[in-house]
């Protein structure tokens, strides 16, 4: 007797940010209970991003969320850190699937058959469900940390290297959810050394007259 495959997707979010952890899902969709509208989280708006993950939560058959932290990403790298994040996801799925489909073309160490899809969050159902899973989940993380850490907008760019947090950086240095092993908060925070030293330094002499 033939086995049924299960077909997991998998995705990240947040591998290119400044700041804040990176995210990934995992997630079994049900063949009986379609959802539709299913596509790459970045092209659809928040508003159908949030409908969609509420569906995918309660249809699907199973689904997990992983997180590496700031702390992880810059201790093993980016790359290590995603695969962190992903074995997480998967291993919160409460299931074993036969085959995983992740979006992009570097495998993650995950005990399964395992298919690479460049593009596949825009072509496999089940990895737009883990883009849109994933992207929704840090989104929101996010937006604790603009409360937490206000000054930055991380509400607003999600910890993305745009002009305003790059200028906000430069202004206030990094916050304890930066990664300082991006070259940009690096040199932010060799910015912000060089003004403490400067503002530690006695005002020289003036004589006036």
């Amino acid at each position: 007797m033939d086995l049924v495959e299960i077909i997991c997707g998998i995705d990240e979010a947040g591998r290119g940010p400044l700041a804040g952890p990176v995210v990934a899902a995992a997630v079994v969709l049900d063949k009986k209970r379609r959802i539709n509208g299913l596509n790459d989280s970045k092209q659809l708006t928040e508003e159908r991003r949030e409908i969609l993950a509420a569906r995918i939560k309660e249809r699907a058959i199973a689904w997990g969320v992983g997180v590496a932290t700031v702390a992880e990403i810059d201790a093993v790298n980016i790359r290590q850190a995603n695969f962190l994040a992903m074995r997480r996801a998967f291993d919160q799925l409460g299931m074993t699937p036969t085959h995983v489909l992740v979006d992009g073309n570097d495998p993650p160490p995950i005990p399964c058959k395992i298919t690479c899809i460049v593009g596949g969050d825009a072509l496999e159902a089940s990895i737009s469900a883990a883009s849109i899973l994933a992207k929704t989940t840090r989104d929101a993380m996010m937006v604790d940390l603009c409360a937490r850490y206000p000054g930055y907008g991380f509400s607003q760019h999600k910890g993305y290297g745009v002009a305003a947090h790059l200028e906000a950086l430069r202004r206030l240095g990094p916050c304890p959810v930066h990664r300082r092993s991006f070259r940009p908060v690096r040199q932010a925070l060799g910015i912000v050394n060089e003004l403490n030293v400067a503002r530690q330094l006695p005002l020289p002499d003036v004589t006036v007259g």
